[in-house]
């Protein structure tokens, strides 16, 4: 993922000290890029920046918790200090409390919950940033979604995904972040700051007890080079993890 001069890029990943976040970092740090793992425990986001930093990578903790309107302001005046740009932010933490329950039991608090990681620090972490982005020769937005938010895929009853369909906040969160995408692609046109949102397929993750069919490692690939073509083509664009796109 470069800028269309070639130039190194500050990629900021929230939610990166493991998983695909951690996966997606070391990529875009083996491509050269400086990566800042945003992490809400200093402690695993400190762990996470040394293990790459040991395979001679640039990259640095970052604390950062999106539900947490102070660190994630710290945050942006650390960026400030130290670099004085943001290049690209990666939105990649959530949550899932769907597990075991169904659309009719899952808690309210916890639907609460998941909105507040999903959606609501999305727009948080990218409006503290969009200062720095603005700085940038070439500022992106990718946000972390899912095929489980697009409306195509919940109005098919024959999907493949079967029950995953009926995950209650994690879907309607997801195509709430589809929606938070379009808006900022929109309303940044004229800023030069491309918005998209990512998908880097059924992975293995805490988020899912481990039951996905790809690893983490996969996923960080799809993320990094979705970012890339997103950096190289068109605002507004929902990436499929096969290539290509999502329908809306």
């Amino acid at each position: 993922m470069n800028d269309n001069h070639g130039n190194h890029r500050i990629v900021l990943i929230t939610g990166a000290n493991k998983g695909i976040g951690l996966a997606t970092a070391g990529e875009l740090a083996r491509a050269g890029h400086t990566v800042l793992i945003g992490a809400r425990d200093p402690g695993r986001g400190a762990a996470a920046a040394t293990g790459l930093a040991e395979q001679g990578l640039d990259a640095r903790s970052v604390r950062l918790d999106v539900t947490d309107p102070a660190t994630i302001a710290a945050a942006a005046e650390l960026i400030a200090a130290e670099y004085g740009r943001l290049d690209t932010l990666v939105n990649n933490a959530g949550i899932t409390r769907d597990f075991g329950t169904t659309p009719e039991t899952l808690p309210l608090d916890d639907l609460r919950e998941t909105y507040e990681t999903n959606v609501f620090g999305v727009v948080a972490v990218t409006n503290a940033m969009l200062p720095l982005l603005r700085r940038s020769p070439a500022g992106l937005i990718g946000n972390v979604s899912s095929g489980l938010g697009s409306s195509a895929v919940l109005t098919d009853l024959d999907h493949p995904a079967g029950e995953h369909t009926m995950l209650l906040g994690y879907n309607t969160s997801k195509a709430a972040l589809n929606a938070v995408t379009l808006v900022y692609a929109r309303s940044l046109r004229d800023a030069g700051i491309k918005v998209s949102s990512l998908e880097p397929g059924h992975c293995a993750t805490d988020l899912n007890h481990h039951s996905g069919p790809s690893s983490v490692e996969e996923g960080g690939r799809r993320i990094a080079r979705q970012l890339g073509e997103a950096l190289a083509g068109p605002s507004g664009q929902f990436f499929h993890p096969e290539g290509g796109n999502y329908p809306w």
